[in-house]
């Protein structure tokens, strides 16, 4: 039995061998771009190979995946192997048609098939799934997309890509099941997801978009940690077409769990010099709290800066929950650890083309040899985000083998900075308006800024021409210069009474004393033609300006809410003289306070203005279009400089003060729109007081006769109250306010309705 096993395996070996054949020769034809060696490597055979029926079709199969030809054969005959090749046609030009809602650009980035290779329908394929997916992004489901071949002659042939976008395919309704804490209601505006309605025109949140509902899921996951359910899960998430076929609809599936509170709460303090008494008074949370992941955060947060006040930079604070299902009570524990200190080796900058590495590096707040910090290091990050020169900013730290220190790679993905607007809009003050410019918040690469703008209006018409060195003479000073000229025709309205031609021309400086507090010096050379009603006839007017402003910002934002809380202030003193036509001291000071609440929402606003002015000549006299007005923006439900003394015989125009001081309380509120919409309705009271002006105005002399008549002076309060809507559309803001005076004097000038709008394009 043995021998005859042997005896059969022989046979099949030698059955094989009979089959194989050594090669003699390799021909190929057929070729005409590509020469025959290069072939004969891309098959991967040579002569004296051992060679088979099945090795020849491995061959063809070789070749064909190769993409470089369309048809291949390969024969076997004799101990000849013969290869006949038709080479693939070569791309002359790739084309996308048809397409609206995605940008060719955009689309051009997913297309792998480019000019110059060889055509290959599977590649051609693969370019049309993945333009298929952008497309379902957005919601177009029904888009179809035709690959087409143009042949044209020398074996050369155009891509075309025909696109019929269809329409896109919108969420009908939005489900949520098993949520029994929240309603549905509530959980949809937690989502960035929403149902489908005509009037969301603007938006695309009602387009069904896979990586939207993945982002949903999110949302939810933080909404119920910040309302004390450690346990919530998602257990489904799904899109289903309606029956029709025409619209989506999406179900969550939930697991609420059980909401929990904070009971005790510890900290472990590994440092002898710190008091715990103090890390406990930083903490954000306490027992009996509903348990909120935000809360934690900022905790930590609060626990870093606290130890870190006492020279210990290099902490990490680990979080450990202990929950109690029974009580549904959840122990928390900080536990602080100590970390080697760690240095920056090397700061390595990638990926800016255009852009200076010195602009770079003014806005990092590290430099290499500084300790590194993870929370500089995010400074440093939202510091170039906030700059707009880049789409993207990622910070790659590496750690070095065997050392403390690390090297931190900064990787930039810039984005265009110049920006072209024009807008046309009206307003209560200008009336119709119509405006253009050109902006390049990068010029050359330098970080720059440079503008030039022009606006036509009713009453007012301006050309500015405005340069910025953000870090002038390489140090932490921004210089600059402005060139403008305006156009004021306000005889004709409301209750200025003047006309003003101003060409201005002034350069500033400026420097940041503080994390939050900036100055800036200021001079100017103003040279104005004045027409006043009451004097009649064009003046003119020299003035020559030196001034500082100290200014004060420290606001906490929610950009999603466009609501702040914190303090804006400014503190200003200017001297015009120095041989001008007039010389006068003015002194300003101005400050908001705000404060976010009830899921940011909900904002409180309260602001002051002050001015005064200082005649510094003997008749003490300002001209009236250089002193302070109330009225229209600054007094809602008054006309514009509808308040104040007035001139007997033009009783339509104030005549102005030399000081104001006027207020107002607002609060913003969401109203039934969603937010997407950025609409909000608000309540105010303004109030302010204009001052005296100069004793010359106290009488009106008659230019036909030789008797005067006393003016119309006063130094009253003036109280409105009103509500309004705010509205910032993808074009530009829409203000409307309704007030109505509370305290006015019978020739104050009223103006119930105030309308601001602008836009951009």
């Amino acid at each position: 039995m043995y021998k005859k096993l042997i005896f059969y395996i022989s046979l099949i070996g030698f059955c094989i061998s009979a089959h194989a054949t050594v090669l003699s020769r390799v021909d190929v034809n057929g070729n005409q771009r590509m020469d025959s060696e290069s072939v004969r490597i891309l098959s991967d055979v040579k002569v004296g190979d051992n060679i088979n029926s099945e090795k020849a079709n491995d061959i063809a199969k070789k070749l064909q995946s190769s993409g470089y030809f369309s048809s291949v054969n390969v024969q076997l005959i004799g101990n000849v192997l013969k290869i006949s090749i038709q080479e693939a046609p070569i791309i002359n030009m790739v084309t996308v048609e048809g397409n609206d809602e995605i940008d060719t650009e955009d689309l051009k980035k997913e297309i792998k098939t480019k000019e110059r290779m060889s055509y290959d329908i599977s590649v051609v394929g693969a370019d049309v799934q993945r333009m298929l997916t952008l497309y379902q992004r957005k919601g177009f489901f029904g888009t179809k997309i035709t690959p087409k071949k143009i042949e044209l002659d020398n074996n050369r042939v155009n891509v075309v890509y025909e696109i019929k976008e269809g329409h896109p395919t919108y969420i009908r309704d939005i489900k949520f099941e098993n949520n029994k804490k929240f309603r549905s209601r509530t959980l949809r505006g937690e989502i960035l997801s929403r149902e489908h309605a005509w009037w969301r025109i603007m938006t695309q949140f009602d387009v069904y978009d896979e990586d939207r509902i993945k982002y949903d899921q999110q949302m939810l996951n933080q909404f119920y940690m910040r309302n004390g359910f450690l346990d919530f899960r998602i257990t489904e998430a799904k899109g289903e077409f309606t029956p029709d076929r025409e619209y989506y609809s999406v179900t969550f599936t939930l697991d609420e769990g059980n909401q929990y509170k904070i009971g005790n709460i510890s900290i472990d303090n590994p440092f002898d010099d710190v008091p715990s008494d103090e890390l406990y008074d930083v903490l954000t949370i306490s027992t009996k709290d509903v348990y909120n992941i935000d809360e934690i955060d900022a905790s930590i947060n609060a626990l870093r800066t606290a130890v870190a006040d006492y020279g210990y930079a290099f902490i990490n604070v680990d979080v450990i929950p202990d929950k109690h299902d029974d009580t549904r009570i959840v122990d928390i524990n900080f536990k602080i650890k100590k970390t080697n200190r760690i240095y920056i080796n090397n700061i390595n900058l990638l990926g800016n083309v255009r852009t200076f590495d010195n602009v770079i590096e003014h806005h990092l707040p590290m430099r290499e040899g500084d300790p590194f910090s993870l929370q500089t290091i995010e400074t440093g990050r939202q510091n170039l985000m906030r700059t707009r020169y880049f789409k993207d900013v990622q910070m790659m730290p590496t750690r070095l083998a065997d050392a403390n220190m690390m090297n931190l790679d900064v990787k930039v993905e810039e984005q265009p900075t110049g920006e072209l607007s024009g807008g046309f809009g009206w307003s209560s003050i200008n009336g119709f308006m119509v405006d253009a410019g050109i902006t390049e918040n990068n010029f050359m690469g330098r970080g720059q800024i440079v503008q030039i703008k022009g606006s036509i209006a009713q009453y007012q018409r301006q050309a500015l021409f405005s340069f910025t060195e953000p870090f002038l003479f390489n140090r932490e000073l921004s210089g600059g210069f402005d060139v403008s000229y305006t156009q004021y025709n306000y005889s004709s309205l409301g209750g200025y009474g003047y006309d003003r031609d101003s060409f201005a021309v002034a350069g500033r400086l400026g420097w940041r004393l503080t994390d939050h507090w900036t100055q800036t010096m200021r001079l100017s050379a103003t040279f104005d033609q004045n027409y006043d009603l009451q004097l009649g006839g064009w003046q003119k007017a020299d003035l020559y300006t030196l001034g500082t402003n100290l200014r004060y910002y420290n606001l906490n934002t929610n950009f999603q809410q466009n609501t702040h809380t914190g303090i804006v202030g400014d503190l200003g003193v200017a001297y015009t003289g120095f041989g001008g036509t007039n010389t006068f001291m003015r002194y300003s000071a101005d400050i908001t306070a705000m404060v976010k609440f009830l899921d940011d929402r909900w904002q409180l606003k309260t602001s002051w203005d002050f001015g005064y002015m200082q005649s510094l000549e003997s008749d003490n006299y300002i001209p009236r279009v250089y002193r302070y007005f109330l009225g229209g923006d600054s007094l809602r439900g008054f006309d514009v400089a509808g308040v104040g003394s007035r001139n007997w015989f033009y009783r339509s125009y104030s005549l102005g003060g030399l000081w104001k001081a006027n207020g107002s309380t607002q609060l913003n509120f969401p109203i039934f729109i969603p937010d997407e919409y950025q609409i909000k309705g608000f309540v105010f009271a303004d109030y302010g007081i204009l001052g005296k002006p100069p004793k010359r105005e106290y009488f009106f002399p008659n230019p036909r006769t030789s008797w005067t008549h006393d003016n119309i002076i006063d130094e009253d309060w003036r109280t409105s109250v009103g509500v309004g809507i705010y509205w910032n559309t993808p074009m530009g803001p829409m203000n409307f306010s309704w007030g109505w005076p509370l305290k006015i004097n019978e020739y104050d000038q009223e103006q119930r309705f105030l309308l601001s709008f602008a836009t951009q394009f």
